[in-house]
């Protein structure tokens, strides 16, 4: 992936530039210390899949300058703030590093931007007369359901299943076994699952009630993965867990 780093501090420059030297899915294209040069940056430099980028930056935030790109890249949020996490995860993040970043930190969230760009590859590959609407196929009893995947039907069953992401017109369904990516709308998959086990709890995320490990109001754990809760599924969530409290 060709990453550009958005930061003005030279020593979280140096840092970034370091932890993606180390990581062989990344390649830096450039480095630039405020909205400005990401500007030129991104009219001169073809292809970029991926920008590191701060929030706290003179002139323009981070996130001011993500809100002004009609078609952004892939975005990893790069702060000493934490207090911003749920906005970037409204405005699609990948994910959102609070400095100072571990390696191994960083290289999930690079994993994820990975997991998004193979995605992508898959929709361009997938027949021209594929119909989205037909990506799921019905379900054949009330335990499992049928993806497409890699050409072929997956079968998954919802005992497995731990939370599902959606990245646009496709989802990254995770499991006990791994993930599968299918070219499929949050809305109509969503539609397939039993709504008495798995609710949706962000406008990218719907997770198995039974695999939460912990909750509170601003995100649920769920096999050590920390997932947001959108504000406008607050307090239907914590009513259903309220529920089961003692």
């Amino acid at each position: 992936m060709r990453c550009l780093i958005i930061d003005d501090e030279p020593l979280a420059q140096e840092v970034l530039e370091t932890l993606i030297r180390l990581n062989s899915q990344l390649t830096l294209v450039g480095k630039c210390a405020n909205a400005l040069e990401a500007y030129q940056a991104l009219q001169q430099y073809d292809n970029i899949d991926l920008l590191f980028l701060d929030i706290q930056m003179p002139q323009l935030t981070g996130i001011d300058f993500l809100k002004s790109l009609k078609s952004p890249p892939m975005i990893i949020f790069t702060t000493a703030y934490p207090q911003y996490a749920a906005e970037s995860y409204e405005l699609n993040a990948i994910d959102y590093l609070l400095k100072p970043i571990a390696l191994a930190r960083f290289n999930a969230a690079v994993q994820k931007a990975q997991a998004q760009l193979d995605a992508r590859q898959a929709l361009l590959d997938a027949p021209l007369s594929y119909n989205i609407a037909a990506s799921v196929a019905p379900p054949v009893s009330e335990d499992f359901i049928f993806v497409k995947a890699d050409k072929k039907l997956v079968k998954i069953t919802f005992d497995d299943i731990l939370f599902v992401e959606g990245l646009k017109d496709y989802v990254i369904i995770r499991t006990t076994q791994g993930r599968v990516i299918t070219l499929q709308t949050m809305k109509s998959l969503e539609e397939k699952l039993p709504s008495d086990r798995f609710r949706r709890i962000h406008r990218s995320y719907i997770v198995a009630m039974q695999r939460i490990d912990a909750i509170d109001s601003s995100m649920v754990e769920i096999a050590k993965q920390i997932i947001p809760i959108g504000k406008n599924y607050r307090d239907e969530i914590l009513e259903i867990v309220g529920k089961n409290r003692i």
